[in-house]
């Protein structure tokens, strides 16, 4: 299985990218892990809604270079999943014949509804808002605790 993770934007504090490179290196055991760090577009300091919705199209066209097999776009509309559940969408998409899955998480103003449209399944991690930053260590904890769980791994308690 691949699992790929396209993000617009960098991390900026060191704590955050050692905790993500700690479940990339975790997830080797389980998948071929690719990560796309894409250009976030850069906005005024009170963006205009056409402005936004501009730099979201900028930013859709970077991220469907990447965005492959089966595509799970991370929004707030998207669905709610236990980490059983997300397990078992993740196998299930390789026993539908999808060699990759593909996460996206958007810039602080989201996805564009193009990339939306494109996903297999529009995931929502809680009704709750989280720095785009930390979700992309959650994810990718949630990601790997997903292989730990199909894997009966003892990681999952």
């Amino acid at each position: 299985m691949n699992v790929n993770l396209i993000v617009i934007g960098k991390l900026k504090e060191d704590y955050l990218r050692g905790a993500c490179a700690e479940y990339i290196k975790r997830l080797g055991r389980f998948c071929t892990f690719e990560l796309h760090e894409l250009d976030e577009c850069r906005l005024s300091d009170n963006p205009s809604e056409k402005e936004i919705s501009a730099a979201l199209k900028k930013e859709a066209g970077q991220i469907k270079k990447y965005a492959k097999g089966f595509i799970v776009p991370m929004c707030i509309e998207g669905k709610q999943l236990s980490s059983e559940e997300l397990s078992a969408k993740i196998s299930e998409a390789g026993v539908g014949g999808f060699s990759t899955v593909t996460f996206i998480i958007g810039s602080s103003f989201g996805l564009d509804s193009e990339i939306k449209s494109m996903g297999n399944l529009r995931l929502s991690m809680s009704k709750m808002t989280f720095p785009h930053q930390l979700a992309r260590v959650m994810l990718l904890e949630q990601i790997y605790r997903a292989f730990q769980i199909s894997s009966n791994g003892k990681y999952h308690k």
